[in-house]
């Protein structure tokens, strides 16, 4: 018996593994959700809106088909932190940090597991990287609850501190974790006028989305010694431009869009909001301060087009990438001007690196595609196809942005954004390797030909 066992395990890649523990963690959070004690006085929840919220959760997207405040207990709201915490951060970084609480030794195979599951490319320095991601997070985490608190408390917002703190903790893990659920009801429609909150809001959702590597970097960077010199990584400088030239192009690209429609009556200061609120929230968060449905059709595809793209590698969220699109963009740059090579900061990207940016890309459009002809088949044309493209890249990109329809949804359509965003979890790559085996690599290769492209 357990030489069969050894023997499925060893056919069980690090991919299907995780992805496995990722499916298992929805099944029991969907159990946990389905319990009565989960819920509010009064307050139903059907086994499919459980799946649909426990996915949501896992997956740290934020579309619901239920009032987080007025169907959740405080159990049930308890209950919804672990899960964001638990999708946020990574499955592996919690199992490191409670193995390591146990004195155990970390060991070849689970790092593998952990290698995936942080999207790294070496096994080397693992186990150190994860504990600082856990510990950046509640840093993190904890600053931002407490920031809040006190601005709760004393700007009037809440009566008591208990109150102030717990609203405070909850908004402050599910703006680092992306998750983008919400106990005032409406989002931040109520505090659309205050900006602290929404630039507190802001900087966490971009600290949980940037990518736990650059995090890291920038810790070295200023816990260094003056005479030191620190050089950041390819990666880092890749990202964090990247990720620069999208939250300025999506703010601009809102303002000139809406400037003449739904900002015409606005002040500047509301203009500046909106747009860079909304164009941060696209990086994976979900967060938002007004109806995205007053916006125009072209801000919507916009909007659309940047949950797509989503957020960093090894972070919080989904989407395609922020390096993936860069290197997209550098390849389509590079090879008009007839290059060879992809090149930018004096570094050569790697052939496989771009090979790898493609395939997600082409395989994210497909999935996006196929999908939103499934929702509009299973939606019966009941729905604006720009509602149905949004609904499916949010829910691809785990930003949890809406145009109101998620519980207006058929069983099928909500099956559908189930899968989705599991995916827009999961990622890509590892979607295509859990087709892999445990095989060994082909040592011969087929004579090369040419086939006419373009």
């Amino acid at each position: 018996m357990k030489s069969r066992l050894k023997q499925a395990s060893n056919r069980i890649t690090p991919t299907q593994f995780i992805v496995l523990g990722y499916l298992l963690a929805v099944i029991l959070s969907t159990i946990i959700l389905r319990l009565p004690i989960s819920w509010q006085e009064g307050a139903r929840l059907s086994w499919m809106d459980a799946l649909f919220t426990a996915t949501s959760a896992v997956s740290v997207t934020g579309l619901t088909v239920v009032g987080t405040a007025e169907t959740f207990s405080e159990f049930g709201k308890i209950a919804l932190l672990c899960m964001f915490q638990l999708g946020g951060i990574g499955i592996m970084t919690l199992g490191v940090f409670l193995w390591l609480i146990l004195g155990r030794n970390i060991s070849l195979s689970y790092r593998k597991l952990i290698m995936v599951d942080q999207n790294r490319n070496n096994l080397s320095g693992l186990v150190m990287l994860l504990r600082l991601v856990f510990i950046l997070t509640l840093i993190i985490e904890a600053a931002g609850a407490a920031v809040l608190t006190v601005y709760f408390k004393l700007a009037g917002i809440y009566d008591d501190w208990l109150t102030a703190f717990v609203h405070s903790a909850f908004h402050s893990i599910s703006a680092f974790t992306n998750a983008g659920f919400d106990i005032y009801g409406d989002s931040l429609a109520p505090f659309r006028d205050d900006y602290l909150v929404q630039m507190v809001t802001m900087l966490l959702v971009l600290l949980g989305a940037i990518g736990f590597p650059v995090l890291i970097e920038l810790r070295q960077y200023f816990s260094r010694r003056n005479e030191q010199r620190y050089r950041f990584s390819l990666y880092t400088k890749v990202t964090g431009l990247m990720f620069l030239i999208l939250i300025v192009f999506g703010a601009a690209g809102i303002w000139l869009l809406e400037n003449s429609l739904y900002f015409a009556s606005l002040t500047w200061h509301e203009k500046l909001f909106y747009s860079l609120f909304n164009s941060v929230s696209t990086r994976s968060a979900g967060f938002y301060t007004m109806d995205i449905n007053d916006f125009s059709m072209p801000t919507q595809m916009l909007l659309s087009a940047l949950m797509f793209i989503g957020a960093s590698p090894s972070s919080v969220g989904g989407g395609i990438r922020t390096t993936t699109f860069a290197v997209i963009l550098l390849t389509l740059v590079h090879y008009a001007a007839g290059r060879s090579e992809v090149r930018i900061f004096r570094r050569t990207v790697k052939q496989e690196d771009i090979t790898k940016s493609f395939v997600v890309f082409t395989a994210a459009t497909m999935i996006v595609i196929s999908s939103t002809i499934l929702l509009a088949y299973t939606e019966h044309n009941h729905l604006p196809l720009v509602s149905l493209i949004f609904e499916v890249c949010s829910a691809f990109g785990t930003s949890g942005l809406s145009m109101g329809i998620t519980d207006q949804l058929t069983t099928g359509g909500k099956w559908v954004l189930i899968l989705i965003m599991f995916i827009g979890r999961i990622g890509v790559l590892s979607l295509l390797f859990l087709f892999r085996t445990n095989q060994r690599k082909q040592n011969f290769h087929y004579p090369k030909e040419d086939i006419i492209i373009g």
